[in-house]
């Protein structure tokens, strides 16, 4: 009997290993059951946030008029506020000839379902002659990744650009529109150890709690997950002041990193705030495919995907899960086409709003897009792209 039941698990699992080889072969794409998807595009929204060449502000640092979202406008935040969804988005202006060259500053849009979005006339966040334009000019800053702590501040993480290194920034904020800049978040960890080096994409632990996505504590602190190559992590009491995680060898713990043959064989960028769930903390970042033969041949090479992967509860730096295959890749012409045109999902909102999830990302570095996930009624994620 024994022996019947071991040969008819046998003959039980190569049976689903064949059919989950098959349904790959057909473009299917199956989650596990801790991973948030499939995130769906409402039928004609996108691009949500296009270049408006109309709308000027005096910069202070030119004294001059300014049209600062008439290149490209990519790379949200979101958070909910009042009801209402806003998205801080990245502009650039037309001061250079290529991405990064050019100046970069955050806008303000705010919508009631998510979909249809209000623009403010004038940026909210940009270099000014403060105390961080050592750092924030003249590149400006980029990239915000937002949330809000359960009394209603608001905390942005994003890049301080000055042409030479780049580092993380935070903001806080009890409106969205007012913000307190406090400068570089490493500058006073470790003696100053990784102040210079360079960092960015900051996706601070979140929890929902009575339907509010906040800012969560672990173990009695703040975490975030942040990097661009690797992926490392650091915490804080304050949320102002931050310490990376160090290794026994006293350097930088690298929690993952880019894997050859996959989606993020290149770079595994965190994208939003990570979510605290009963299954462990989702981490969600944005994986960049080698052009080289260490890529993925099924995804362009230099393109950005869009991953999760699943962290203990108890134990932030501990990975229990990751996916091999992208739950959102570039799929649609204004994904593909801009200033970056391997393709770009790139995602850095994803906000609790109306019992679904909201997920904003930068489409190809020159637009804003959104997705959106309903847990009650999920949908297949991004389906895998043929080779012929």
């Amino acid at each position: 009997m024994k022996k019947r039941l071991l040969e008819a698990a046998i003959i039980f699992t190569c049976f689903l290993t064949f059919n989950f080889s098959v349904a790959q072969t057909k473009g299917q794409n199956v989650l596990p059951n801790w991973a948030f998807g499939g995130f769906v595009r409402p039928h004609n929204i996108n691009p949500i946030i296009s270049p408006d060449p109309n709308t000027k502000f005096l910069d202070p640092m030119s004294n001059k008029e300014v049209r600062w979202e008439a290149n490209y406008t990519f790379n949200p935040a979101s958070v909910v506020k009042d009801g209402k969804i806003v998205v801080l988005y990245r502009a650039e202006d037309k001061t250079g000839v290529e991405i990064g060259t050019r100046t970069s500053r955050i806008g303000y849009a705010e919508s009631k379902d998510g979909l249809s979005f209000n623009r403010k006339i004038k940026p909210v966040l940009f270099p000014k002659n403060d105390s961080q334009k050592a750092f924030e000019w003249p590149g400006g800053c980029e990239d915000p990744r937002v949330a809000v702590t359960e009394n209603g501040t608001y905390v942005m993480f994003y890049t301080q650009w000055n042409r030479e290194v780049p580092r993380l920034g935070v903001a806080t904020s009890k409106d969205l529109i007012t913000w307190v800049k406090h400068g570089p978040i490493f500058r006073k960890a470790y003696n100053g150890k990784y102040f210079n080096i360079p960092h960015k994409s900051a996706s601070i632990v979140t929890k929902l709690k009575d339907n509010r996505q906040i800012i969560a504590k672990i173990n009695g602190k703040f975490w975030m997950y942040w990097g661009e190559l690797h992926v490392f992590a650091a915490t804080s009491s304050n949320l102002i002041d931050w310490s990376p995680v160090l290794d026994s060898k006293g350097e930088l713990k690298q929690l993952i990193s880019p894997r050859k043959g996959y989606f993020d064989s290149d770079l595994t960028e965190c994208g939003p705030p990570a979510i605290m769930t009963d299954k462990g903390i989702i981490l969600f970042y944005n994986g960049k495919n080698h052009p080289g033969d260490g890529g993925d041949k099924r995804f362009n090479g230099n393109s950005y995907c869009a991953g999760q992967v699943l962290f203990s509860r108890n134990d932030p730096t501990k990975v229990i899960d990751r996916l091999d295959i992208p739950f959102l890749r570039p799929m649609e012409p204004f994904e593909k086409s801009g200033q970056y045109v391997d393709g770009t999902v790139f995602i850095e909102g994803l906000v609790y709003f109306e019992k679904k999830w909201f997920l904003y990302y930068g489409c190809a570095d020159s637009r804003v897009g959104v997705a959106i996930f309903d847990p009650h009624k999920p949908a297949p994620p991004d389906p895998m792209p043929q080779l012929y």
